[in-house]
């Protein structure tokens, strides 16, 4: 069985064919822009956490701190101001996905020259300690994964799963490969780069865990069975509940990694210790496994925009015409 929005088949009900006669209250773009929204306020947090162990946040270092809440909440207003003016929504919510790639963008920068030596000698001006006790290199991709993410779920994809954006005015763009291809691309982009990030972070205790590796299997899995779902015209049953398992296990792996790590950051007796928690374990890191995971499982969820229900007056008119 394949993905077929023609016959109103698609992956989840694929696997599970009680669910293609289900209407749910939102469509698979509708649930990624609410996740969009949510990820951008939730980056806001984790990062005011993430700058206070300097001591004090100062600078440039406000900018992905006020930005996430504000981008979060104008998402959610683009999306309540869908509904009857869609195309204004959308330009807006593009505006809010593009200043989020251009924040994540500058992050990487800033992080990234913090983790070099221009002035060392040959050889001595990037090293992997260097890489690995600089400020996460690949932390404000995340801005970046977002805004790919809401940009592709802003535009409306018709026909489903063709590949054919419907741009303002009517106009349309081709893409070579369907959204929901384009979906598991980035879920596998997301996994790569959490995976990373959790390999950078648990090298600064050398793997002395062996439950470290746990993560590391795990979103290495979840990229490669990502990106080779995405890159399949016809996947089978058999490679659709590959990628279910991968992403059951990204979420399993983030929930499981947030509680050890808010248990190594509590204090005796379980106290709630401040301090503990912004230059401890990160508690909130292991949750992006849990992210990309809901993401992956949102994916598979069918292309089609809900239609609207047609009146009684609706029906008399298509019957008489």
């Amino acid at each position: 069985m394949t993905d077929d929005a023609s016959t109103g088949r698609y992956h989840l009900a694929t696997l599970f064919p009680a669910l293609g006669g289900l209407r749910l209250p939102l469509s698979r773009d509708q649930a990624m822009l609410l996740m969009a929204a949510t990820n951008e306020i939730f980056l806001g947090v984790d990062i005011f956490f993430a700058h206070q162990i300097s001591g004090s946040i100062v600078g440039a270092e406000w900018i992905p701190i006020l930005f996430g809440p504000i981008a979060g909440i104008l998402l959610l207003g683009a999306g309540a101001l869908a509904p009857r003016h869609r195309d204004v929504a959308t330009l807006f919510a593009n505006a809010v996905f593009v200043a989020s790639i251009v924040v994540g963008l500058m992050g990487a920068y800033f992080h990234l020259h913090y983790a070099l030596l221009p002035s060392a000698p040959a050889g001595e001006r990037v090293t992997v300690d260097l890489l690995v006790w600089a400020p996460p290199l690949l932390g404000p991709l995340t801005f970046c994964l977002v805004g790919l993410i809401g940009l592709s779920a802003a535009w409306l994809e018709d026909p489903p799963d063709s590949g054919v954006l419907v741009l303002l005015r009517g106009r349309r763009l081709k893409l070579p490969y369907s959204k929901t291809r384009a979906y598991l691309f980035m879920v596998g982009m997301g996994s790569l780069a959490t995976v990373m990030s959790s390999v950078l972070d648990h090298a600064r205790t050398g793997f002395h865990d062996p439950r470290l590796w746990l993560p590391t299997a795990v979103g290495v899995f979840a990229t490669v069975v990502s990106v080779g779902l995405g890159a399949l015209d016809r996947p089978t049953r058999r490679d659709l509940w590959a990628y279910v398992a991968a992403m059951l296990l990204m979420i399993a792996v983030g929930l499981g990694g947030a509680y050890l790590h808010i248990r190594v950051d509590l204090g005796a007796g379980g106290t709630v210790v401040l301090e503990r928690f912004i230059r401890g374990a990160p508690f909130m890191a292991p949750l992006l496994f849990a992210d990309i995971g809901g993401l992956g499982v949102l994916a598979l969820m069918s292309p089609r925009e809900p239609q609207p229900a047609r009146t009684h007056e609706g029906h008399e008119e298509q019957r008489k015409g």
